[in-house]
């Protein structure tokens, strides 16, 4: 079956394609579950705990990533070498993802029919 990937690779708060992004994938879960997401290079950010989006005067929306179980999207991947090469470690995270390695996470993105990069 046709598998729809989501690509998060930018940082959160400075530009709205963070924010973008998870609508894309809490509307695109109410037609099918057959959806993975991936978090790339600046995009783990999007995913640390504690961020004080406030501070900056911008929306936070992160916590909103803790609903992706509830719409039943399951296949969140994060790049391991993006985590080692920001100094984070899968504890920083907001919620459960799958670690892989940068070849093994390139591979199932090839598997991907549609891609959409945020």
């Amino acid at each position: 079956m046709a598998e729809i990937g989501f690509v998060f690779r930018r940082a959160p708060h400075g530009c709205t394609s963070g924010r973008e992004g998870l609508d894309a994938i809490l509307a695109t879960s109410a037609y099918t579950e057959n959806l993975a997401v991936y978090f790339i290079g600046d995009g783990v950010f999007q995913l640390l705990k504690s961020q004080k989006a406030d501070e900056i005067l911008c929306r936070d929306y992160i916590s909103t990533f803790k609903m992706l179980e509830m719409y039943d999207v399951e296949n969140i991947y994060v790049c391991e070498a993006s985590l080692q090469a920001r100094g984070l470690t899968i504890e920083d995270l907001l919620i459960d993802v799958t670690v892989l390695p940068q070849a093994v996470l390139a591979a199932q993105l090839h598997h991907c029919t549609s891609l959409m990069t945020y």
